[in-house]
């Protein structure tokens, strides 16, 4: 009997992709009366940020399952996924008391994606 052994590397190179992509959707459900603002600037910089770990973690993750893959192509991927996540992203706002759609807020992610694939790359 030959015991195959399973890995779990997939799991720990999705892990922070679903990770990040639930924090996403869960600051999107908060409450515009329920968010404390602790610096000028904060919206951006927690846009830009959390962006660019989403870019880094799928980058690192497709490179890894798919290394036959042209890594320009994993790249394009990722900044394409991340302005449409972005984008659905705001969408989903709407249906959240106190919040609502920007396309500033979309720039941002779109850039941090960009950056975070960048810094990947």
């Amino acid at each position: 009997m030959v015991v195959k052994k399973i890995s779990l590397e997939p799991l720990g190179l999705w892990l922070p992709v679903f990770l990040f992509l639930g924090i996403i959707f869960y600051a999107s459900t908060i409450p515009g009366k329920d968010i404390t603002s602790f610096f000028a600037w904060q919206s951006v910089a927690y846009h830009f940020f959390i962006y660019l770990f989403l870019a880094y973690f799928l980058i690192r993750a497709l490179r890894k399952t798919y290394p036959d893959k042209p890594a320009i192509k994993i790249v394009f991927f990722t900044i394409i996924f991340g302005i449409i996540y972005g984008t659905m992203d705001e969408f989903h706002q709407v249906f959240t008391p106190g919040r609502s759609v920007s396309g500033f807020d979309v720039f941002i992610d779109s850039l941090g994606t960009i950056i975070g694939s960048i810094i990947y790359r």
